[in-house]
């Protein structure tokens, strides 16, 4: 297993950024590249990059402002769990999305991708 941390400092309140991020099923209003997200009771299944992955809401918890998922299928990966977290950061938010994964070289390519989509959620954030 191996882990990346990909973070952005985001002009908006804690508040304003974790009603983006804790919409586990509004992904693809924010994150580029979703060409389709159905919902499917706790799962999600995102068309990208022409495959299905099915992703799975694992906790999503009000106090810390986090929110845990996993990627259950269609995905080159053996396990993966991964957690966005919004926090305080002067007169705006911190946003930090940690992975860990299997295999291991998935980490620094999951690790840019998160980097890459926090950009339009601080933009939507910030609008």
């Amino acid at each position: 297993m191996a882990d990346a941390s990909s973070e952005i400092t985001v002009n908006a309140s804690p508040d304003t950024t974790w009603a983006i991020v804790r919409d586990f099923h509004g992904l693809d209003s924010w994150m580029p590249g979703i060409d389709e997200l159905k919902s499917e009771g706790d799962d999600r299944v995102l068309s990208m990059m022409g495959m299905s992955i099915r992703e799975r809401l694992v906790k999503c918890d009000e106090d810390t402002k986090s929110l845990t998922y996993s990627i259950i299928e269609g995905a080159p990966v053996e396990s993966h769990e991964a957690t966005i977290t919004v926090s305080p950061d002067g007169d705006g938010s911190k946003v930090v999305w940690e992975v860990t994964v299997t295999p291991d070289e998935m980490a620094p390519m999951l690790g840019g991708l998160y980097q890459q989509a926090l950009v339009p959620l601080k933009e939507k954030a910030e609008a």
